[in-house]
């Protein structure tokens, strides 16, 4: 099951509310996090971190990804699961 919810971050001294969804396969899940319409899909690492993957076209077509901004949605994504 999918479930929706609206992630706070905590970014340069602004809260920033981004769309979120839990998705859950089996033993592992991943967060897909809009980030200014783009979406971003958050898993867990080796380490239990939470990593970016984001979709090569969007890589390709040169849209902004602010990679501090990404570190901090998945800051805030480790303090939802823990």
């Amino acid at each position: 099951m999918d479930e929706q919810f609206d992630l706070p971050v905590q970014y340069k001294g602004d809260q920033l509310i981004f769309k979120s969804t839990l998705n859950v396969y089996g033993y592992t899940h991943k967060f897909n996090v809009d980030v200014n319409g783009q979406t971003i899909v958050f898993e867990p690492d080796e380490e239990r971190n939470y990593r970016a993957v984001i979709n090569p076209s969007d890589l390709e077509s040169k849209k902004s990804i602010d990679i501090e901004l990404l570190k901090k949605i998945s800051e805030a994504l480790w303090e939802v699961v823990n």
